[in-house]
């Protein structure tokens, strides 16, 4: 694909939604970095209807530390891979506390050592919550990006590594947003739904579902 193309499908995203944003409900860099973590493999949805109860109750490091283990189990549990994420977060509060003056970090370096937090979700957190051009791939930004032909790669690490190189600048900051809505709501996994697709003229598919 050739970078007038790259350049015109993200123009389209944007006149579709011109002011992208995750659908986690969160209020700070912290509340945001916990509820990234409890999404790994569970949906957004799932992920808010447990936060509306937890950060009510508990949204900083001391707090949620304060609840320990089976409180804060109590209020996660109908998420998936609770027992780890609960383990993962109270971790991750001990830390935000004796090295990070109870903040979230803003580099990538002292993101990934926090416990439960990896690449993606740094990325996200550096993105979402602090402005920075990251692109964090999930599944749906690895299908789209390989199926509509913008950045194919064999895995989420390359896909991201081109992305970075070939989105314009003018786009990468709410890049990750416009692909995780696109394949989450339009270029679904099993069937996309090519006929209400914005850049349909534009994708490389060959197996259009129109």
């Amino acid at each position: 694909m050739n970078a007038a193309k790259r350049r015109e499908i993200f123009a389209c995203l944007k006149a579709t939604n011109p002011h992208p944003t995750t659908e986690l409900e969160y209020r700070s860099p912290f509340e945001l970095m916990v509820a990234v973590i409890l999404s790994a493999q569970a949906t957004d949805k799932s992920v808010n209807l447990a936060t509306r109860k937890l950060f009510p109750r508990a949204n900083t490091p001391q707090t949620i530390l304060a609840l320990g283990e089976a409180g804060l189990s109590d209020f996660i549990k109908s998420i998936g891979l609770y027992k780890t994420k609960t383990r993962n977060i109270l971790a991750t509060c001990q830390l935000l506390i004796s090295e990070h003056q109870a903040q979230v970090p803003r580099t990538r370096e002292q993101l990934e050592k926090l416990p439960g937090v990896g690449r993606k979700t740094a990325n996200v957190i550096m993105n979402t919550a602090f402005g920075e051009p990251t692109i964090a791939v999930d599944t749906h930004i690895f299908r789209v990006a390989n199926r509509t032909g913008i950045a194919p790669g064999k895995n989420v690490l390359e896909v991201e590594l081109k992305l970075l190189k070939v989105v314009p600048n003018e786009f990468k900051l709410d890049a990750h947003h416009w692909l995780i809505l696109h394949g989450r709501y339009v270029c679904k996994a099993r069937k996309p739904e090519c006929s209400v697709c914005s850049i349909n003229h534009l994708c490389e598919f060959k197996d259009k579902n129109i």
